[in-house]
């Protein structure tokens, strides 16, 4: 396998810069909508205000070494990312019309295209169990108010 290098490690360096976006944007998320209090006397936005940061100042510290070493070229599996988001919105667009069962296995079967070594068989076993466990889940258990089928709206 022919794996070309680069200067920097781009890898680490989105992955950083990443981490580093979402903790400072959780943290001033929190300072511009919750009070944070004090130390002593903490308020409801102290908590994710410091957590934002950790995060930010993690992702710093992964991004700024990265710049400094080489790396491996970034490769996209096109035929994954568009079969995991097509299974995300497969399964938007048909839990109410057909139910989180039908909407479920639907969904599973879209996302194991992205896996060619997978046979039919696993594949549907796959997506029965998962949508067993949904149901058992979702349904039974938390007793939340979705359409199980395409007729139980």
């Amino acid at each position: 396998m022919d794996v070309s290098r680069t200067r920097r490690d781009h890898h680490d360096v989105l992955g950083g810069l990443l981490m580093a976006a979402i903790g400072f944007a959780a943290a001033w998320y929190a300072v511009e909508h919750y009070e944070l209090g004090s130390p002593r006397n903490m308020g409801p936005g102290f908590f994710p205000f410091g957590l934002g940061l950790l995060l930010g100042g993690l992702g710093v510290l992964i991004a700024l070494p990265a710049l400094l070493r080489s790396g491996v070229r970034i490769t996209v599996a096109w035929r994954t990312l568009g079969c995991v988001i097509g299974a995300l919105v497969l399964f938007g667009v048909l839990l109410k019309t057909a139910g989180l069962v039908l909407a479920t296995v639907a969904s599973v079967l879209l996302a194991s295209l992205a896996d060619r070594g997978i046979g039919w068989r696993t594949r549907l076993i796959a997506a029965a169990v998962i949508a067993a466990l949904c149901w058992l889940i979702f349904i039974a258990g938390l007793n939340m108010v979705l359409p199980v089928w395409p007729w139980s709206r």
